[in-house]
């Protein structure tokens, strides 16, 4: 059972880096792009000053309050990995795909 925990919080981790890593604002084809400019968008200033304490926050410090809203898929529920923002505020998440050996293939934006 340590060994699945284990492998859960790995890809948990990894999934967030690779968010992390491959943020681009200016890459218009990036789901975790057009995710987080749609929502600095879309939600009021009152939910990033309670959030990051700034009204209009920098892109990147969107990704730093991002939660895992689940995991799914084949080989244990690990293979996709579904984070969005705090609070229940939108039905959009950035899923992060892995493939049957663990390697993240694909990150996009998805309702």
């Amino acid at each position: 059972m340590t060994d699945h925990a284990d492998e859960l919080s790995r890809r948990e981790n990894a999934a967030r880096q690779a968010i992390k890593n491959g943020f681009d604002m200016e890459d218009e084809e990036s789901g975790v792009a057009m995710f987080v400019a749609f929502h600095l968008e879309e939600l009021p200033a009152d939910y990033w000053q309670a959030q990051l304490k700034t009204a209009r926050p920098d892109p990147s410090a969107v990704l730093d309050i991002l939660e895992l809203h689940g995991h799914w898929g084949e080989d244990d529920e690990m293979e996709y990995f579904d984070f969005t923002l705090p609070g229940e505020v939108t039905d959009y998440v950035i899923s992060v795909h892995f493939d049957g050996k663990g390697k993240i293939v694909e990150i996009s934006m998805e309702s």
